[in-house]
């Protein structure tokens, strides 16, 4: 089980960022509901554009962030990193999403 984080630091580029954000990510469970929520997001993006029903896009966030803070505080019993780094986070969110489904790394 991972420990609690208390990160202070200023981050100067993503580069820099994104070690600490997999650190953050250890457990399995976190991985796999961060890539659910993710995938979630992206078929009802998807949905959105093709058929234009926007009233729908309120559950973007739902799904986005309910499984992967379920991850953290559940099962990683940290916080998550979107509340100091938003877009550094959601851009973690979707590099580590590729990742995992291209295999480069694992669920792990």
């Amino acid at each position: 089980m991972a420990t609690p984080t208390t990160e202070t630091k200023s981050y100067q580029s993503f580069a820099e960022f994104y070690p600490f954000y997999l650190s953050q990510h250890q457990v399995v469970t976190c991985r796999v509901l961060h890539f659910c929520g993710t995938l979630s997001v992206l078929i009802l993006l998807l949905g959105l554009v093709v058929s234009g029903q926007w009233q729908w896009a309120w559950l973007l966030p739902l799904l986005g962030y309910g499984p992967a803070w379920v991850g953290h505080f559940f099962f990683e019993n940290n916080r998550p990193a979107t509340f100091k780094y938003p877009l550094y986070s959601l851009l973690g969110d979707l590099v580590m999403f590729w990742q995992l489904a291209s295999g480069k790394i694992s669920f792990k």
